[in-house]
């Protein structure tokens, strides 16, 4: 009989976001009528910006035609849109990335898990807790952990909290860890970090010879003019560090899907007997071998978003997410919680009351108030007695969440 890779096996009873749904599905089952209000998951609400539509548009209308009609293309991505991406998303902010660093494609939540093909099994590897579950997980798979504990912690990961009592800042490890996964803003807690913090992960970097994986899928929901927007504004970083973006929620390509990874060329690693070796050309093989490229229309759309029309629309797709958090920052506040978040990132991380339980809030607020929010527990050890609103969604649903967690709260009723 067929071998299963029996490190699934090692993994937690379910992803988090799989277990919301059901649990929201049994509750709807028993309540029909009730007009439940999701901001669990960070999916997109609003529509794909009119210069990214027309430009897929005219792609497939290209598609059509015999002359403009193109098959495979080029599997790290098409020059327009590597260009595109390399001059306005570092090279106009004084960036040291060429186009030829850049790989487009089907999503960071991919290439994040994609990216340990490339790496031994004997790395140690540490991540911030709370943490999106995707960067744990494909290590469990890939055989890099040992089993959970009772906190949901896997042996032979480097555990990193960041909670309020830390001001949200991770300590760097005092053991040498080889993999680091930092994402900034940060999912879930919706907090950013500084300069000054990132020079010291690079140090370290150095001097460890570690590689950083740096998730800067939210960067577009930046505001404040001193928070680092890439991990290459720190003098060293190529030599330490990869870095992954998204158009899913900068440009709501959700349901699209293109993304880009940034490795550059000075960036390398070791094979068991010290012979160094590029990672730029071991994640081209891999790329050129695993992944076909994404599809022709959604990259000219992608390419659109970085046009003066497109950039003007994003502004204020962001600017309409970002107004929804506000609004959950201020409500919740206003309510008694202390909430975390939602000025750089489209997520609110508030604290539960008193000593209830992450998953107890879910389902308190579930019931009580009919709103879906994702517990933190659900992200990490470190998580649990927080939880995590997502501000994708309608003004409408926004302002009502706010007065039925009010209206309870007023009430005194548990939430």
């Amino acid at each position: 009989m067929a071998r299963i890779n029996e490190n699934y096996l090692k993994l937690q009873a379910g992803y988090l976001f799989p277990e919301i749904a059901r649990r929201v599905n049994a509750f709807c089952e028993i309540h029909p009528d009730a007009a439940v209000i999701k901001m669990g998951i960070g999916d997109v609400t609003q529509p794909l910006c009119q210069a990214v539509v027309k430009a897929m548009h005219d792609a497939v209308d290209e598609m059509a035609v015999k002359e403009t009609f193109r098959g495979y293309g080029p599997e790290q991505g098409y020059g327009f849109l590597r260009d595109a991406i390399a001059r306005n998303d570092y090279q106009d902010r004084g960036i040291d990335i060429s186009a030829d660093e850049i790989f487009v494609s089907d999503g960071s939540k991919c290439d994040s898990g994609n990216l340990l093909d490339i790496f031994g099994d004997d790395n140690v590897i540490a991540v911030l807790d709370p943490v999106y579950p995707v960067y744990v997980d494909t290590n469990v798979m890939a055989g890099h952990t040992g089993t959970a504990n009772e906190q949901g912690r896997y042996g032979r990961l480097v555990y990193m909290p960041v909670t309020a009592e830390t001001n949200f800042e991770p300590a760097i490890p005092s053991e040498h860890v080889d993999l680091i996964y930092l994402c900034y803003p940060n999912n879930p807690t919706g907090t950013v970090t500084s300069h000054e913090m990132l020079e010291k992960w690079v140090s370290y970097a150095k001097e460890h010879q570690s590689i950083i994986f740096y998730d800067a899928a939210y960067e577009a929901f930046i505001s404040e003019d001193n928070v680092p927007r890439s991990i290459f504004e720190i003098e060293g970083a190529r030599d330490v560090a990869i870095e992954l973006r998204s158009f899913s929620k900068t440009a709501g390509f959700t349901g699209t899907r293109c993304a880009f990874t940034v490795i550059p060329k000075s960036l390398s690693g070791t094979t068991k007997d010290g012979r160094v070796q590029p990672i730029h050309a071991l994640w081209n093989r891999r790329h050129c071998t695993k992944f076909n490229g994404v599809s022709y229309p959604v990259q000219r759309g992608a390419a659109a978003a970085y046009s003066d029309e497109g950039k003007q629309q994003i502004a204020q797709l962001i600017a309409f997410y970002m107004n929804n958090a506000r609004l959950l920052r201020e409500g919740l506040t206003a309510a008694g919680f202390q909430v975390f978040g939602g000025v750089n990132a489209p997520y609110v991380w508030l604290k539960t009351p008193g000593e209830t339980s992450s998953w107890d809030f879910f389902d308190q607020l579930l019931e009580q108030s009919h709103i879906v929010g994702t517990p933190g527990s659900g992200f990490g050890a470190a998580g649990e007695g927080y939880f995590r609103l997502s501000a994708f969604n309608s003004l409408e649903n926004t302002e009502t969440a706010i007065e039925r967690i009010q209206k309870s709260v007023a009430a005194n009723v548990e939430i």
